[in-house]
């Protein structure tokens, strides 16, 4: 699923309990909704149902939250990229690259910020030089490659 442009939605705010239910998924996305539904006093159907609808409006997903190494991508980078032309069309284009999991524009020496997951370093070098490189508008690129993960958290609560 690709996230886009979150200053563009209006959404009514989130009551207090869709946020206990977005909570206890933090914690745990395989909680079952009988479990979370004793914790914020629905029934399991109720949960299922404030879940799903939270899903359609884009609030949430459930994933499973991989690690690259361990599935044999043993390079990652992030990769500052400086844009002469419209942003969103690239950011959009950039967005659709397999190999990239991560897409923000940016506010300083970078239009964008890549994350991107490759197999080898020589795969890296494709995907920039071959793939990134030679989209109009893209004039230049900084990478900055990963040489260890030492946090990486999905639960930063609701607000």
């Amino acid at each position: 699923m690709t996230r886009s442009s979150r200053g563009d939605r209006t959404r009514a705010p989130l009551d207090d309990v869709s946020k206990a239910i977005i909570e206890q998924l933090q914690q745990d996305g395989r909680r079952s909704y009988a479990a979370i539904g004793k914790v914020v006093g629905l029934s399991e159907a109720a949960v299922r149902q404030r879940v799903q609808r939270l899903i359609e409006a884009g609030v949430m997903q459930v994933v499973a939250v991989t690690d690259p190494l361990e599935l044999g991508f043993a390079r990652q980078a992030m990769i500052g990229v400086r844009i002469n032309g419209p942003l969103e069309d690239i950011a959009e284009r950039l967005a659709c690259l397999e190999e990239v999991d991560y897409v923000v524009i940016t506010a300083g020496s970078f239009d964008l910020l890549v994350e991107a997951v490759c197999e080898s370093d020589d795969h890296l070098l494709e995907l920039i030089s071959q793939k990134i490189r030679t989209v109009p508008g893209v004039e230049s690129t900084e990478t900055f490659m990963y040489l260890k993960l030492k946090k990486q958290t999905y639960s930063w609560g609701v607000r």
